[in-house]
Parts: structure tokens; C-alpha cells; sequence
């Protein structure tokens, strides 16, 4: 049976619409210790979200993650071999919790630890719908927070700029194409990432990053 502890609070997906969704370490701990952790938790999101949503923007940090994506489906059929007339589906709830359980699981078992790995409850946050926004705006232990009401597009933007400077505010890098580990590359940089819908988020964001380096978010 699916452990409910990993399913994603705060929000019931809904398609066409933008979310927010992050998760830190347990107590604060690491969840990436090798630079082959980060591939790894990589290639689970390609398997795990991609099939329901475009993946707009990313960060991996040592401690967390962030992820902007546009959800266009909530449910898929679980493909299997066998020829069974019941067919079963899959939630994007459902999908993200197996991603963490799994990856946990890897982590564990390099670490010789036991234990949840993340913190009990993903978030996410739809924003581009403003009943889900929250009245104040401030980033404490690297949660974003609203501080008045924005328009419907000026969230996304905040969101999307928010995580590309994620590890340049941890004092990681100077500059957010220092960090390999975000898709700021695959907008401002050379690479092409799969991973990335570059195409999709420009139509929610304007893809400018350089006059948001020195912009106060606190």
C-alpha cells in the first residue's frame, strides 16, 4: 500500500495550472551528498513528473529542492504486461511520493542510515491561481512566502527567479550559472537539457535573470 506520508499536501493538482513544489531534508539534513545523488534524483523526475507535467524550472540544493512545473495531466494508466480488462491509473500525488520513497531508499542504503529523508508533507503551492496565494511575502529557512496579493502573473515570475538565485542567496555561487544543479544553464547558459521545457515557460515568464541578481527578496 502506498505510505501516505509522502503524498503532497497543501494542494489537489489541477490540470493547466502552474505549481511550486519543495521539499528539504529531514531536520535539515543533507539529501545530496555525491554529485551522483543529484543525477540520480534527476533521472527520478524525468521517470516520476515528466509523464504529468512540464518541469519550467528546478534547483537541487544540498538540502532541498524546488521545482516550477505546468501540470497537464493528474492521473495516467500504470503500462504493465498483462491483459487484464483493469486497467489502474496513477495520481501525480501518488507518482512524486513513490519518487521520494524511492529515492530515500538509494540514499539510505549509500549512507548506511534508515529513517525519512524528507520532511513529512511536500508542498505545493499553485501559482497562478490566487486563492491558493499566501498574504505574506518573506523567505525564511528557504521557503518563499507571499507578502501582499500579486497579479496572476507576477508569482510565477517572483517563483521563477526564486529558484535559479537559490544558491547564489546560500553564498554557494556568485552567479546562478555557477550551479549545475538548476536549469539557470538551460536558460542563460549553453546546455540543453531534456529535462527543461524552455518553450512552455516562456509563455509565464519573461526570461531575463540578470536584473534580478542584486533584487531583495526578503
Amino acid at each position: 500500500m502506498f505510505d501516505t506520508k509522502w503524498k503532497i499536501t497543501i494542494v489537489i493538482f489541477k490540470k493547466n495550472k502552474l505549481y511550486h513544489i519543495y521539499n528539504q531534508g529531514n531536520n535539515r539534513t543533507k539529501i545530496f551528498y555525491e554529485d551522483r545523488n543529484y543525477d540520480y534524483f534527476l533521472y527520478k523526475l524525468k521517470v516520476y513528473v515528466l509523464p504529468y507535467a512540464d518541469i519550467l524550472a528546478w534547483c537541487l540544493m544540498p538540502n532541498h529542492f524546488h521545482l516550477m512545473v505546468y501540470v497537464r495531466d493528474t492521473e495516467k494508466y500504470i503500462l504493465n504486461n498483462s491483459e487484464s480488462k483493469d486497467q489502474k491509473t496513477r495520481s501525480l500525488n501518488d507518482s512524486i511520493g513513490i519518487l521520494l520513497r524511492s529515492y530515500t531508499r538509494a540514499i539510505n542504503k549509500q549512507e548506511n542510515r534508515s529513517g525519512s529523508l524528507f520532511r513529512s508533507g511536500t508542498k505545493a503551492v499553485a501559482i497562478n491561481s490566487l486563492k491558493s496565494l499566501m498574504p505574506t511575502l518573506a523567505i525564511t529557512q528557504n521557503i518563499l512566502l507571499l507578502r501582499s496579493i500579486l497579479s496572476e502573473k507576477q508569482y510565477p515570475q517572483i517563483c521563477f527567479n526564486y529558484i535559479h538565485l537559490n544558491p547564489v542567496r546560500a553564498k554557494l555561487v556568485k552567479n546562478p550559472l555557477e550551479w549545475k544543479y538548476s536549469s539557470a544553464q538551460d536558460f542563460y547558459g549553453e546546455r540543453k537539457n531534456k529535462l527543461t521545457n524552455v518553450e512552455v515557460a516562456q509563455n509565464f515568464v519573461e526570461i531575463n535573470l540578470a536584473p534580478h541578481l542584486s533584487e531583495p527578496f526578503t
